[in-house]
Formats: structure tokens, sequence, C-alpha cells
């Protein structure tokens, strides 16, 4: 029985309902048993709704009690990073731009020294600053596979910023059936980035598109001595027979674009998953190289001119607030 809390007598309005309560009811129950009843549903629900929250009390108490995780915060990028490190392949040690069948990485696009070119670390971080704080560990010849080991070597400078250029070789090779398979090339570059994770948690990443190399064929082989210069073996995939546009050899080129998109779309998925990493968006891709800036050695490699422009891209995503659509 309820109490009046002052007076500890029962209260009023209990004493009412059991003064006027009729003893009898015909043919029904009386209303105290049905009220009981009532009661004991009500409280029966209530008990089966608060089991589906968290112990101790309702979903209102449970979420008065209960604090949300706190957020993780969103890294920022930065786009003035203190160094520099460089891995990749011959684009990236600057084969062919100052002398034939020579890497030339002072013209690098990434780390060179070279005032003529302007590299990304010569643009973030001035001349002096290029030649003490910026590594290039990229190879000539280097393939996906190679990456994880030069990653390896990168992140044990502990660089602000470490840049990826791969995938030519990839797809340059003496027959379409030995292009690198896409999920390969997956799997490589996402041991890559784990790699670099371990070591250097901190870095962040540019990735630059691989080149589209139709476009070089289509570009060069109108030159005599290129043609030439080409009959060597160079990326026979795709400059081999150069004059040839029949319908084998279309097919051939044609396969091996379709290869290069799809390690392009490599390199942004794996990449969109790093938060300190930033995908050129297909700049390096899109991008048309003149004769001017292709090496006179093999017109296939970037001239100073070329490792200029692709500086000149990596600057501009690299500084820019939001990064490439």
């Amino acid at each position: 029985m309820r109490e009046n809390r002052r007076t500890g007598s029962p209260a009023p309005a209990r004493r009412r309902a059991e003064d006027t309560r009729a003893p009898h009811r015909r043919g029904g129950r009386r209303p105290g048993v049905l009220a009981a009843a009532v009661t004991a549903l009500v409280l029966a629900a209530g008990g089966t709704l608060a089991g589906c929250d968290a112990p101790g009390g309702s979903s209102a108490d449970g979420a008065a009690g209960r604090s949300a995780p706190a957020p993780r915060p969103t890294p920022v990028w930065d786009p003035s990073p203190d160094s520099v490190a460089a891995v990749g392949d011959s684009i990236t040690r600057g084969f062919d731009a100052c002398a034939v069948l020579t890497d030339c990485p002072e013209a690098s696009w990434a780390t060179g020294t070279d005032g003529e070119v302007r590299s990304l670390a010569h643009r973030l971080l001035g001349a002096p600053g290029a030649a003490g704080r910026s590594w290039n560990e990229a190879e000539t010849g280097a393939r996906v596979s190679d990456l994880p080991a030069q990653m390896a070597r990168a992140a044990r400078h502990d660089p602000g910023l470490v840049t990826v250029m791969v995938g030519s070789n990839d797809a340059c090779r003496d027959s379409a059936a030995r292009m690198t398979p896409v999920d390969a090339f997956r799997t490589s570059f996402e041991e890559s980035m784990d790699r670099l994770r371990a070591d250097a948690p901190h870095a962040q990443v540019y990735v630059s598109s691989v080149p589209d190399l139709k476009r070089l064929w289509s570009t060069g082989r109108g030159d005599p001595l290129g043609r030439q210069i080409w009959k060597l073996g160079i990326c026979a995939t795709m400059l081999g027979d150069a004059q040839d546009v029949g319908v084998k050899a279309s097919a051939r080129r044609s396969m091996v674009y379709d290869r290069i998109v799809a390690y392009n779309g490599v390199l942004r998925d794996v990449c969109a998953k790093d938060p300190l990493c930033r995908y050129d968006g297909g700049a390096v891709f899109d991008f048309r190289f003149t004769v001017e800036q292709l090496s006179q050695w093999d017109w296939f490699h970037p001239s100073k001119d070329g490792q200029s422009r692709l500086a000149a891209i990596a600057y501009r995503n690299v500084t820019a607030a939001r990064p490439p659509a």
C-alpha cells in the first residue's frame, strides 16, 4: 500500500478506491484483479524492452550513461613536407635525360638538383634542401615487384613525403603475355604501402599515374631516328614495329593501353585507403608529351623539359588544398 509521505497514512486516492469498490459484480471480474493484471503486463513488457538495452536501465538511461567513442582525428595533409624520398623506375632516375643510356638523377622530376628541371624537392625545399634532404631510391628497369624493397630503403630516411612512379616496365615487356597481371600488381603495391607504414607511419605519399605509352608511341613514331632506336627493344609491347598499324599490332597496343589503365586504377584505389596518400588523379597519364619533352636518345623517356613538366604536375598536386579529383 502506498503511504502519504507526510502523514504515513494511506494515500487518499487509494482510500477512496477501496471505500467505493463493490464487493461483487455479476458476470465479471473484480476491477482490482483486472488492474493488477494490467499492471503486471505493463511491468512485464517494460522489463522485456529494457532487456534490449545495455544492462543497468532503459534505452534512455543507457544512452545517457554511455559515452560514444571519441572520433579518430583525420590526418591533415602537409603541403610543405620537410624532406622527400623517391621510389620507382627509370623515369624517376632521369634515365636518358642528360646522356645516352645513362641515369641522370640530378635531372629527376622528384628529387633532382638541376636548376633547369626544378624538381619537386627543389620547389618544396629550395636548392639547398633538395641537395641535403631528398633521396632517390628508384632503379632503372624496376617493376612494381621491386617497390617493397625500395619503400623499405626510403623509410630509413624518415621522409616527410615519398613519391611513387612505377608501372611502365610492368607493361613494357617483350610480349604482351609477359605483362604483370593486374592482381599481382595490386598485391605488390599493397605490400609496398604496408612496408612504408610499418617503418615510416607518418610519411605522406604522392603517387603518380603511369604515363600513356600509346600516346608516346603516337608522338615519337614520326621521327626516323626514334623508330630506329625503338628497334633495339625499348618497350617492345608498345613500340615494336612502330609503323605497323595493322589489326594485330593495333590489338597489341590496345592491350598494353588497357593494362596501364588497370594499373592506374590499382594505384588510385590502394592510395585512397591511406589517409596520408594522394594519387595524381591521372594527371601524368593525361599529359601530352611533345617531341621536345622526350629524350633525344630514345624518344621514350622524358627529356629535361619533360622532367620539369612532371615536377610541375607533382608540385601542383602536393601543395593543393585538396587532392586531385
